[in-house]
């Protein structure tokens, strides 16, 4: 046995092998260790291997689902090694023969299809990368559902292109650029002459054309998604549609950065709550949630396209009875698209071909419903046909599978009563052969005397009489009738010809009956792969009804409005508002406060001031925000929204490092700043928080200085420009298109007020001791501050020094100024104090804790 398992690990590589003994998957050796430390289950030990114990665990293969997911989710990649014979044919070879056993499959991150396995509401996709000469190849499916694209592009887009896709899983050719977690394959599987003819060869096709200008890159990325797919399925392969081609230029261009700053899929510290998807998100169904995910991160650049979906969130966002029925029609539909790719797959189960049938009935249901409708928009007209078509397949299906058609096929009874009069037949003959044993159990007690007498059944023995051990000598003695088969701890059991006439009589027939039904069943699955693209169809159509009620019932939740795309680069946004931040707001019951942005040609470039806190990277987010939902064709937060497109989205905001990189936070900063002076073009938009702030303040200022005139003069993009540096404001003498605003805020009686308003011209100051205070600072830190800066602003003042004056400032100078802040915290408690309300004892402890306060003795 152990032989047999080193040679399948050694197939498996670095894969954890699942090995099937009986009705366990096992590990042995290091994957044993792994997978006992992953999954919290006793690691144990079996027999020797070059002297020493062999480490072993394992898991029931009923429950494997949810130990493989766990394993996934851990990052290891599975190989299932199944008996490929039963015992009986093993033995018919003679000998004391092992059962033979191969792997069937590899289970990786990117090609799952089980429900237990996937998260419903995310795609998940596996990416291929080759290259050929500058440009790389992009192959991507998510074969839960059959979704495949191939794009080109070149070095500097491909980052963002990936973070786009957003794997599960990447594979790429052996000695590629470095990319993290990518999983190496042979260069030969991604070479480009065999990837095309894979591409025809899988298709069917004659010529690529049918799937557009495929270029040599691309085919070297689908021969290497392809490979790697008849690898991981050991030659069984998963659904995949036709591939879509998409060029770059066709959507908004988003980096990795920029998603992360944004938290558009994804919040900051992992998982959908707090993201803008999360904010957004009203789909009913698990294909309309990963249709919109698939929106969000890759806004368009058609405007026709736009408007197209957009006209149709506004036609539900307009008739809310409408919209309400068709929320609860989608809320009856299950996940047809992923019942199809485990169906294809050759995974799929009673249960995906009845969640199916069920879904395209619900789906001819709606058609009706919404084909009745008046002054539909062209977008539904597109899509209403696409429900329909499958009337003979859904009515088959409803005559020959039960009402809930279970996920096991071994027990049967998926096949309905009435649909093959010969299989009702077998099935009579097994009902009434039970009820015969049942009338055979109660005669032998009766014969017997013994009243704990039963018949049972299992696997291994069949039908059996079974008797408490004490009974067992009267069964066993001449002339009873029954045959002594196994004696247990507490029983003892028996045969008799009766028995086993009777149940030869219900083997054969049930043998029978699944026989008919598996029969009956691959029949239906052929019925379903013939008609396998128009039901992927479908399910997309379902998919984008779903997104635009959902984005019309999230506009109607908070007043949102359609924007309107003009040819100009502008971006006019009237009361905009940040959708996640308004919406925690609200749940503490404060009010988000909305502002408005004004960048056209001749103001680009806004350059923002103000206090910490004060809202300044809020508003940038904000803005970003509405550009990317107007182009994904939502309604977006705010009065009134009117922009041209924009073919890339940058946001440098917030401190972050990459320690394991060898990259500081100031060195994110600057490679952040870089990729965006490199890449912005004059139709982008750029949002950039206090560049330069991780260095000295010469260096940061200097640095700052600079990339504002950068994006001013070469980038010409628009802009929102947060800083604290007020030195920027005098380029607003000699940048035209550069505009001076700053985010509001008042001192009242020594505290700071942020008022979160935006207002034209530069703040007067930073505030920045003020919020220091604000955060608790204590008051001796903050008058120290308070007189250093005042320092600081004389000399710079009197001389132009920034250090200027400092040599005269020793050591916590500001003695008499803490003295101050102590008085004044004492006037405060006093100003506080409700004198009526203390007893004797209370004013007395109140008393000695001022007077300690006061630094007396």
């Amino acid at each position: 046995m152990m032989v047999q398992y080193l040679g399948l690990k050694a197939k498996a590589g670095d894969c954890l092998l699942f090995y099937r003994m009986g009705d366990f998957f096992e590990l042995f050796f290091d994957d044993a260790r792994a997978a006992a430390a992953t999954l919290d289950i006793a690691l144990t030990s079996r027999g020797e291997h070059e002297g020493k114990p062999i480490p072993m665990c394992g898991v029931p293969v009923h429950a494997a689902e949810g130990y493989l997911a766990r394993l996934i989710k851990a990052g290891h990649r599975v190989a299932i090694a199944e008996q490929t014979e039963s015992p009986d044919q093993a033995k018919a070879r003679g000998g004391k023969t092992l059962v033979t056993r191969d792997i069937v499959r590899f289970v990786t991150a990117g090609t799952l299809t089980e429900d237990s396995l996937l998260d419903s509401w995310a795609s998940n996709m596996l990416v291929a990368v080759a290259q050929i000469g500058d440009f790389f190849g992009i192959a991507a499916a998510d074969i839960s559902t059959g979704y495949f694209e191939l794009v080109t592009v070149t070095g500097g887009a491909l980052e963002a292109e990936l973070a786009r896709l957003s794997a599960s899983e990447l594979v790429v050719p052996d000695g590629f650029v470095e990319l993290p977690g990518a999983i190496m394959r042979p260069r030969a599987d991604f070479d480009s002459v065999v990837g095309g003819d894979m591409l025809r060869q899988h298709f069917a096709l004659n010529t690529l054309d049918s799937i557009g200008p495929v270029t040599r890159a691309e085919q070297a990325a689908a021969g290497g998604l392809i490979s790697y797919l008849a690898h991981a399925g050991q030659g069984k392969m998963p659904f995949l549609k036709l591939p879509v081609r998409r060029e770059v230029h066709e959507h908004l261009l988003i980096d990795q950065a920029t998603r992360d700053s944004l938290e558009i899929n994804s919040a900051s510290k992992g998982g959908r709550t707090g993201s803008l998807l999360a904010e957004v998100d009203r789909t009913i169904t698990g294909a309309g949630a990963r249709q919109l995910a698939t929106d969000l991160a890759a806004p368009l650049m058609d405007k026709a396209k736009i408007d197209a979906r957009l006209a149709l969130v506004q036609w539900f966002h307009d008739a809310p009875l409408t919209r309400d029925a068709v929320r609860a029609a989608l809320r009856q539909l299950p996940d047809i698209a992923r019942a199809l790719g485990r169906v294809v797959a050759g995974r799929g189960s009673p249960r995906d071909l009845g969640q199916i049938r069920d879904g395209l009935d619900a789906a001819r249901a709606l058609r009706e419903r919404l084909g009745a409708m008046a002054d539909r928009p062209e977008l539904l007209d597109q899509l209403l046909p696409a429900l329909d078509g499958h009337g003979h397949m859904v009515d088959l299906l409803a005559r020959a599978l039960v009402a809930s058609p279970p996920t096991d096929t071994t027990q049967g009874g998926y096949i309905a009563e009435g649909y093959d009069a010969a299989l009702d037949v077998l099935r009579v003959a097994g009902r009434d052969g039970r009820q015969a044993i049942a009338q055979l159990e109660a005669r032998y007690r009766e014969a017997t005397g013994i009243s704990a007498l039963k018949i049972r059944h299992n696997a291994v023995l069949g039908y059996f009489v079974e008797v408490p051990a004490k009974y067992g000598d009267a069964l066993m003695a001449p002339g009873t009738g029954f045959t002594h088969r196994q004696t247990m701890a507490g029983a003892v059991r028996f045969n008799s010809p009766e028995l086993h006439e009777e149940a030869l009589r219900i083997t054969q027939a049930s043998g029978h009956a699944l026989a008919a039904e598996a029969a009956h069943l691959e029949e239906l699955i052929t019925l379903i792969l013939s008609r396998r693209d128009a039901i992927a169809i479908s399910a997309d159509a379902l998919a984008r009804i779903d997104v635009s009620a959902a984005l019309a019932e999230r506009a109607a939740e908070s007043n949102w409005c359609r924007p309107n795309f003009v040819a100009h680069p502008c971006l006019e946004i009237q009361g905009g508002r940040h959708p996640v931040v308004e919406s925690a707001l609200a749940k503490s019951g404060d009010r988000f406060i909305a502002n408005d942005c004004a960048l056209s040609p001749e103001k680009r470039l806004w350059l923002v001031s103000g206090p910490n806190m004060g809202g300044k990277s809020t508003f940038l987010r904000q803005n970003a925000l509405i550009v990317l939902l107007a182009q994904a064709g939502s309604y977006v937060p705010a009065t009134s929204a009117r922009l041209g497109l924009v073919d890339r989205l940058f946001s440098r905001v917030g401190a972050s490092d990459n320690l394991a990189r060898g990259r500081s936070t100031f060195m994110v900063e600057m490679v952040e700043t870089a990729a965006i002076l490199a890449q912005a073009t004059e139709r982008s938009f750029v949002i950039l928080d206090e560049v330069g702030r991780g260095t000295s303040t010469y260096d940061g200022l200097a640095i700052a200085w600079a990339v504002v005139e950068g994006i001013h003069e070469t980038n010409r993009c628009r802009c929102l420009f947060a800083t604290h540096y007020h030195e920027l404001t005098r380029l607003a003498d000699s940048l035209d298109a550069l505009s001076l605003h700053h985010v509001r805020a008042k001192e009242y009686k020594g505290d700071l007020v942020l008022l979160h308003e935006l207002a034209d011209g530069p703040a007067d100051r930073s505030y920045g001791i003020a919020v220091a205070k604000l955060a608790g600072l204590p008051p001796q830190v903050v008058a120290r501050a308070s007189a250093v800066l005042a320092k600081l602003e004389k000399g710079r003042a009197e001389t132009g020094g920034l250090a200027a004056g400092l040599g005269d400032l020793p050591l916590f100078s500001a003695a008499i100024d803490a003295a101050e802040a102590k008085v004044d915290a004492l006037r405060e408690k006093l100003t506080d104090l409700d004198i009526d309300a203390l007893s004797p004892r209370a004013a007395l402890d109140l008393l000695y804790e001022l007077k300690r306060a006061a630094g007396e003795n």
